[in-house]
């Protein structure tokens, strides 16, 4: 037999092996249900965006298995990182993550930390928007402050979810840059405090903007900056007079403070690189649907997106940055 038939024989078996078994299926992909912990109460933030993650995975059938958010909340999220990283080794399993990611652990000494997850990716950044309630006749940030320091310690209540987390880092932020002092009060999630404020039973919050986008385009609250340093860039009318790109931002208000919150996606430890991509893979094509286009701009979302080593540089930056943020507002556990 001839030199070239022998290679011609090779390359078909080849291309029938290939055929058979595409490169896909060599892959890694998961053969049970995937649990996508949220370590926060329902209707908040990284709640909202899970379960939006979940139905544009089950809208484009983006995996063969199903996903389910389980809320793991309590302990300011401690119940859900416990569980992920007590389930070291097992890819089943994701969490969606906010800045309690950090504060949790550096308030309540939670035997937890970050590098007990694999980072898989940074989905996007969220905003912080300073609101009021409509009826209320503030109209920007320096008003508003000038209001509170007028009435004097703790007149006015600041609603905002959990302790020592994120939206009352930027409470202490606002009284330590201006000389104002709130009551905070603390809630279970975001789509409380929006409540909460809609009812007038607190003064203003720091929610996000997904979490009183209804409350606002409902004419019940009033945006008066936002914590970045520079406007969202969407134009798109909300209410009938304003758009998330009219609001300014509070440095420009007189108001010098900013805080940007992290929605990530990790895995438990001692998952493999190959798991890690299938995840990324998946994230990737639900970024790529028409509805997270929608979901972004209606969110008024950061649109910041990382994997790999350069999350990973990123995510110990900020624990860095917390660590500051927590011992100037007095938040570090003893």
């Amino acid at each position: 037999m001839s030199l070239e038939i022998n290679r011609a024989r090779v390359l078909f078996v080849a291309a029938v092996v290939a055929g058979a078994f595409p490169l896909a299926a060599l892959a890694w992909e998961p053969t049970k249900t995937v649990e996508f912990i949220v370590p926060a109460g329902t209707g908040g933030g990284a709640d909202q965006m899970a379960r939006f993650i979940q139905g544009m995975i089950a809208k484009y059938k983006l995996m063969k298995e199903p996903m389910v958010v389980i809320n793991k909340g309590g302990g300011a999220g401690a119940e859900g990182f416990l569980d992920v990283k007590e389930s070291k080794g097992d890819p089943n399993k994701l969490i969606i993550t906010l800045s309690n990611l950090f504060t949790t652990p550096l308030a309540t000494h939670t035997p937890f930390n970050w590098r007990d997850l694999t980072p898989v990716q940074m989905e996007a950044l969220d905003e912080f928007v300073l609101w009021v309630n409509a009826d209320t006749p503030y109209k920007t940030a320096k008003e508003y402050i000038d209001a509170v320091k007028a009435a004097g310690p703790g007149k006015f209540k600041m609603g905002g979810t959990g302790s020592k987390q994120e939206d009352q880092i930027i409470t202490v932020s606002i009284e330590k840059q201006t000389g104002a002092k709130f009551t905070y009060i603390s809630y279970r999630g975001g789509g409380e405090v929006a409540v909460q404020l809609v009812g007038k039973h607190i003064d203003s919050t720091v929610n996000n903007p997904i979490e009183a986008v209804a409350q606002w385009r409902a004419g019940k609250l009033r945006p008066l900056c936002v914590f970045d340093s520079k406007r969202m860039p969407y134009k798109q009318k909300i209410t009938q007079t304003m758009s998330w790109y009219d609001i300014p931002t509070c440095k420009d208000s007189g108001l010098n403070v900013e805080y940007l919150m992290l929605r990530g996606i990790f895995m438990a430890g001692g998952v493999t690189q190959d798991q890690v991509d299938y995840y990324v893979g998946v994230l990737n094509k639900v970024r790529q649907t028409p509805d997270w286009k929608t979901f972004m701009d209606t969110g008024a979302f950061n649109q910041s997106v990382m994997s790999g080593k350069e999350y990973e540089a990123w995510v110990a930056r900020e624990e860095a940055r917390h660590i500051l943020l927590m011992k100037e507002a007095g938040f570090l556990a003893h």
